[in-house]
This record gives C-alpha cells, structure tokens and sequence, in this order.
C-alpha cells in the first residue's frame, strides 16, 4: 500500500517545503501581511513543538524532537507499508500525517526550528501560527477519527459446518 499513497506525502511535503521558503524570502519576521479578514501571513520560528511546547528549553528539544520525528515517520512507513489495499482512508491518513512530521523534520535538521507563516485570528484572540505541514497533520488525524468511527462491516463467514 506505501507505493500508492507516498505520492500524497511526496506532494504535501514539496509545497510545505515551497510555502517556507516563499515566507522565508517575501515575508518580513514578524510583521503581519493581512490576506483576508482574520486571517494573515506571518514569519515566526518554532523551536519547541504544537503551540510552542517547550519551545524555551534551552536547545536539548531539537534533539528529541528530531529523534522522535524521526521514530514516528518510521512507525507511519511501516503502518503504511502493511495496509490492506482496500483500506484507502486509514492510508490518506497516513500518509497526510506522515508528510506533515517529514515536513517540521525538515525544517529542525536545517535550521534547528520550525518556520511558521499562517496566522489566524478574530478580534484580539490569536490562533498560534502554523504552517502546510501542520495542517497536513491536522487533517490526517480528523481522517484517522473518522476512519475509527466509520462502521466497519464483517466479512461474510462462510458456512463450514456442510448444513444446507
């Protein structure tokens, strides 16, 4: 199943990978660009993990941050690499998961941090910046939930008793 899905994780992780250093090169650190209503492009850097998780450590977080993107792609590959081909929503989720951990790997093997440029709010409240590939694991996550709660329908036993 990984040759038929790692194209989706190959495309998300190129334009995250695009997106960063568009905002990289047109955006100026910190100085909101707006777009549209409650919504503008933002230079930040992230160097601890969602919402900023640790990111004050002092330096040892990107180490463990790469180590455990590192674990966690690897876990997403095998997971990936033994789906059932009929098993297409688990794989989309997968693999959307999977090119959003490459593509914030990416970014803390170069540059030690994680660039973010899309920001969201409403009045004065603040949505933590993000990037392509956070959304990538977002809706690779809200695949996975409803890939759990679809119903799930056993596969026709067979009569192996020789009753009629």
């Amino acid at each position: 199943m990984l040759k038929q899905w790692i194209w989706l994780s190959i495309a998300v992780i190129a334009l995250d990978q695009l997106t960063k250093y568009l905002a990289e090169t047109l955006l100026v650190m910190h100085q909101p660009v707006p777009v549209l209503p409650s919504f503008n492009l933002t230079l930040t850097y992230n160097t601890g993990a969602a919402f900023s998780f640790l990111a004050g450590a002092g330096g040892w977080q990107r180490w463990f941050f790469l180590g455990l993107g590192f674990a966690v792609s690897a876990g997403l590959l095998a997971w990936l690499y033994r789906l059932k081909s009929n098993e297409k929503w688990l794989a989309a989720a997968l693999s959307l998961v999977l090119a959003g951990a490459l593509g914030n790997l990416i970014d803390r093997l170069w540059l030690g941090k994680v660039i973010d440029f899309i920001e969201l709010y409403y009045d004065r409240w603040y949505f933590p910046v993000f990037n392509i590939a956070d959304i990538a694991i977002n809706i690779g996550a809200a695949l996975l939930i409803i890939d759990s709660l679809r119903s799930k329908r056993p596969d026709p036993v067979e009569n192996t008793t020789g009753d009629s």
